[in-house]
Order: C-alpha cells, then structure tokens, then sequence
C-alpha cells in the first residue's frame, strides 16, 4: 500500500511511454492545422481552472510542451495535490506557437483526467476525516494509465492498493472454490509467494473466522451490511486490518467507516471519471 504523502510521480520513462501513446494517437504523422501559424513565431497563454479542484498531472503537462519545445517556460502557481478555486489561473506559459498548439489537447487531457481523480478521491477522503479508515483505489483503472491515475490517487489523500497482479495476492471467490476452500488456497499462497501481501476476501461472518484462524495479512469484507461489518470488527480485535468493497460512494462511505473498518476501496475512483474544466488561452507574442 502507498501512503498519501508520497506524491512522487512514476519515472520519467514511464510518462514520456504514456505521452508517446497519447501524441501518436492525436499528432499521428504532424498537425495540419498548426501550420496556419507563422514559422518561428512566439505565444504566450495562461491556464486557467474553472471550477473548484485538486490538481493532479503536473509531470504530464510539462513533458508534452517539452517534448515539441525543449526551450518552453513554464510558471505554475500550484503543484500536484493543491486545492484551487474557480477561475484560478495555475500556470502560465510562454514558447513556440506551433509546438504548443500541437501539445495543447494531450497535455490537457492528461491534467484534467488526474485532477478528476484527484478531487473525487479528496471528496472521499473529507467523507471519512472523522475516522481513522483509508481510502483505497483498485485496478479498475483506464488501461495503459494505472501508475498515472494512482499516482492521482494520492495526490487526492487516498491510498493505493495493490498496483497489479504481481506485487500481492488477493484471494477471491473464485480462487477459493478452485483451491477447495479458504485454508488450501491460503496455504497454496503462502507456499508460492511467501512475500507478497496475503489478502482474503470474504462473504460471511463463518468465512471471516476461517480466514483469522489461518492468519493472513488482511481481510475483505464483500457485501457485508453495516452490522455485519460491526460485527467483524468486534471479532477481529485488531488482529488483522479489514477492508470493504462494493456499492462504496460519498452517501455510504461515512456509515461505512464508522463501523471501525481500517480501508475502504473504491473502483470509482479511477473508473468513473470526469474530467476537470480547464481552459488554455493563446496568444501571439
């Protein structure tokens, strides 16, 4: 799991991949319509957040006008994870015409997508504040983009789960009738990946002692009502950290913490998207 404060983005490699992919898809062979300005000719623009937001993609932004124009200046007045109001103007620029005409719509695609997750998951976060329970994302991440609206994650306050099927284990339903039952798939689990976070999802009270007996690392509740979940927190003692999952938005998330649970993951996050209004004006120098 990666705390909140950690707010560093992924590698730099690993952005110009994502810039790659968005530029060959938009630019493709060259923008024709960036032809229409003067060769060599300067601009300068200001960027500008229309509504109230948490500001998530900086790192993404920056590399696609750098990409076009090495020599860009860029000013913010914000970094990632910082609360703006409507009508703030967050960043300013000023360089080549053409090279930024033609980074335009990536680089705002990157930053209004980031920033959308990054104030949803802030608004969770303020839901559960009165609580000692972690907002968690999930995989259910656009694809090719995972690290990146991860990274988002964070800079809203919230946590990561697991980035991937290889950095832990989570025992599901299915995983459980084809080891034969709770203890043989937790076992086999053991056996093979003796490092990895071991987690167990469970769908009742009796499955949840089952998996305390076994010991493993954490356990997720799935379709627990409130007094179900109560009812496990009371049981585990604190013995192991218990996670709920499934129907979690702003009207339940807070019933949800209070029952004592220590994470809630929310698909959300990162699948329900919407994007943050931002405007970029150009003008010629």
């Amino acid at each position: 799991m990666t705390p909140a404060q950690t707010l560093t983005p992924p590698s730099p490699e690993q952005i110009q991949s994502d810039i790659a992919r968005a530029f060959a898809e938009d630019i493709g062979s060259g923008d024709a319509t960036a032809q229409l300005l003067p060769a060599g000719a300067r601009a300068h623009a200001a960027l500008t957040c229309r509504e109230a937001a948490v500001i998530a993609g900086i790192p993404w932004f920056d590399a696609c006008f750098r990409q076009l124009d090495p020599s860009v200046r860029i000013d913010w007045q914000v970094k990632d994870g910082d609360r703006v109001e409507p009508g703030s103007i967050i960043c300013r620029l000023e360089g080549d015409a053409r090279a930024m005409v033609s980074a335009e719509r990536s680089a705002l695609n990157f930053l209004q997508l980031l920033s959308g997750t990054a104030t949803i998951t802030a608004a969770h976060v303020a839901a559960v504040a009165d609580t000692q329970t972690r907002v968690l994302d999930t995989r259910k991440t656009l694809p090719g983009l995972r690290l990146a609206q991860k990274y988002a994650v964070r800079c809203g306050g919230g946590y990561n789960h697991r980035i991937g099927l290889y950095d832990a284990i989570l025992v599901k339903e299915n995983h459980i009738i084809a080891a034969g039952g709770i203890q043989p798939a937790v076992e086999a689990a053991r056996r093979l990946h003796p490092s990895l976070l071991l987690e167990v999802e469970v769908e009742s009270i009796d499955e949840l002692e089952q998996a305390l007996a076994i010991g493993v690392d954490r356990i997720m509740l799935d379709n627990f009502t409130l007094a179900n979940m109560r009812e496990a927190v009371r049981i585990t003692a604190g013995r192991v950290p218990l996670e709920v999952s499934g129907d979690v938005d702003l009207t339940t998330i807070g019933e949800i913490a209070h029952t004592g649970v220590d994470f809630v993951s929310i698909g959300s996050l990162t699948k329900h998207v919407r994007a943050v209004n931002l405007s970029l004006r150009l003008q010629l120098d």
